[in-house]
């Protein structure tokens, strides 16, 4: 492509609503344009980042035996209506009307009409199994659209299904996908950590995130420098302390805490170490007759220590809060404690609640907690001494970075990350919703087991600016780039020999099947070394009157501080040696 007829558009400023790199990048670089909120147009420079990120997909998914369709974007709601989802999904599911006023979703995944097709056509266990997959757009009505590409409400997404006869095969389905995924990612060039994940209400521990590390990445991905575990924090296990719980060496008191009403204030004021506080979380179930009608609450008391976060999909697994919860109410928390919060605690209490406590805070000894009356706690207390040991002791925290690896293999440490694929099992969820069956052997109707399997075409390459840019712009891998390569003559309109070194070097690379652009606009050199600095470009090949008396051309890589000379004779072999490797 030669750069004269192409479309080139760059900006020296970012439009002030560009939070983070990435889409200060993007836009500047000209490769996307805001259309409204969370909706963006593909300028050419990205579509073709964007159309790179969809081949190697393609290919890695078509090697591993997935079969490419493409489901519509605009869907009949019937289908969300069998499985309850069109209901449940909050507003993000964008509702539509037809002419006719029937129901129709524009789609954010398609699960529902991948099953359909499968109850369809798949009759036998001999079909099976078969794994469907599309690229595809999507939307969701993100109520805070932001970041770009990051978290847009049309995107483009690479979605795939697969259907297998029971658990054990859909497991081997997984794995041939997530062996997939580790192809893809490597091929991008990009640094990034395969975690194990929460599988939510589906259960199971076949699930697993695809994050490229980011310093602004949303997500915090634990793992262990001395072994191959790594989690996300939803499933990283904060395991039990070793060795039994200290002896009681205080006395229980009463102790003025005026105007404390946190555990960090509270050890400020005592002079103690954070860790020696329990932070009281009160949460409410609700109890409803066999007609499905409220007729009360159960409220719950979880005991934390103070330098630990409450981890809600932790607590969604405990038995009593697995089937939902919710913070408790002002009115609910006086009946039961008769203080507001930022006093509360174990001890005293008006009204019994169920008491669950995190696995560090059932081990402390002599730890402090609210006394249940305002600009008070309780210093000293003790689990068997001053109340019952805790009926229920589970894992409720997020882990720490120095915790105890679950594998037994070091300590953990914790870094940022942008999730950009997920891959887990769906069991029969959608199958049983939709009737979704096959005839196994001896002519008996199955459900089908399912498994699901996701990418973020358009949100990639934003993670993968996040991971590679500086102050002068984007950074591609090579396997990302608009363009691999970008010739860049100076005074090109001035001077026959470089027009005709340039052209000639330029259809070389081209007959040696590299991705080049040659810059024949005839801008002044600041002006088009900033541009393709700015757009990324990872290697560029300078042509100049002066280098061509000498016999060399410069060559320098987007990372490289310096250009490096190469004989102008070798330069096509220079090249593709460099993009060999």
């Amino acid at each position: 492509m030669k750069a004269s007829r192409f479309f080139v558009s760059t900006l020296k400023e970012a439009p002030a609503d560009a939070e983070v790199a990435s889409h200060r990048l993007m836009m500047r670089a000209g490769m996307i344009k805001k259309l409204g909120t969370g909706i963006y147009t593909y300028m050419p420079m990205g579509l073709r980042v964007i159309r790179k990120v969809e081949a190697i997909v393609r290919e890695e998914m078509n090697r591993a035996g997935a079969v490419e369709l493409a489901m519509p974007v605009v869907q009949p709601a019937e289908f969300w209506q069998e499985t309850g989802r069109f209901d449940k999904m909050g507003p993000e599911l964008l509702r539509i009307k037809d002419r006719h006023d029937r129901d129709f979703v524009v789609q954010p995944t398609s699960e529902e009409v991948v099953t359909d097709i499968a109850r369809q056509e798949i009759r036998s266990y001999k079909q099976l199994p078969k794994n469907f997959y599309q690229i595809q757009t999507k939307f969701r009505d993100e109520r805070r659209p932001r970041f770009g590409l990051m978290r847009g409400r049309e995107f483009i997404m690479k979605d795939a299904y697969s259907f297998d006869r029971d658990l054990g095969a859909a497991k081997a389905s997984y794995q041939v996908m997530a062996d997939a995924y580790r192809r893809i990612f490597d091929r991008f060039g990009l640094r990034y950590r395969a975690v194990a994940a929460d599988s939510g209400a589906i259960g199971g521990d076949l699930s697993e995130e695809f994050q490229v590390i980011a310093a602004t990445g949303e997500d915090a991905i634990v793992y262990c420098p001395g072994s191959d575990y790594a989690a996300n924090m939803e499933k990283a296990e904060a395991l039990a302390p070793a060795g039994p719980r200290p002896a009681a060496a205080k006395a229980l008191e009463k102790t003025p805490t005026p105007g404390k009403a946190t555990c960090a204030d509270v050890a400020e004021l005592l002079g103690v170490p954070l860790s020696t506080t329990v932070k009281s979380l009160v949460l409410a179930t609700d109890i409803v007759d066999e007609a499905g009608n409220p007729k009360g609450s159960q409220v719950w008391l979880l005991l934390l220590r103070g330098d630990h976060d409450m981890n809600e999909i932790k607590v969604g697994k405990v038995p009593g809060l697995d089937q939902g919860f919710r913070f408790a109410t002002l009115a609910e928390i006086d009946e039961h404690f008769g203080c507001k919060p930022g006093y509360l605690g174990p001890l005293n209490l008006k009204k019994p609640v169920k008491l669950v406590a995190d696995r560090e805070a059932a081990v402390l000894a002599d730890w402090i907690t609210g006394a249940n009356e305002i600009d008070f706690h309780m210093t000293g207390v003790n689990w068997g001494r001053d109340l019952p040991e805790p009926e229920l002791v589970a894992d409720l925290r997020n882990v720490v970075a120095g915790d105890a690896s679950p594998d037994g293999k070091g300590v953990l440490a914790i870094e940022r990350g942008i999730e950009v694929g997920h891959v887990f099992v769906l069991g029969t969820k959608y199958s049983k919703d939709m009737n979704a069956t096959y005839l196994d052997e001896s002519g008996k109707p199955q459900f089908l087991e399912m498994g699901c399997y996701g990418i973020g075409i358009t949100r990639l390459p934003a993670a993968a600016i996040e991971q590679n840019h500086d102050e002068r712009g984007i950074i591609w891998p090579d396997a990302l780039a608009p363009f691999t390569v970008v010739v860049c003559p100076i005074g090109m309109d001035r001077s026959p020999e470089v027009k005709v070194v340039a052209e000639a070097l330029y259809e070389q690379l081209l007959a040696a099947g590299v991705d080049v652009l040659l810059d024949d606009r005839g801008e002044r050199p600041g002006a088009m070394f900033a541009d393709w600095e700015l757009i990324g470009v990872p290697h560029r090949v300078v042509i100049s009157d002066r280098g061509l008396k000498e016999g060399q051309l410069e060559y320098q890589h987007r990372r490289d501080t310096a250009a490096t000379k190469v004989p102008a004779a070798g330069i096509t072999e220079f090249i593709t040696g460099k993009l060999a490797k």
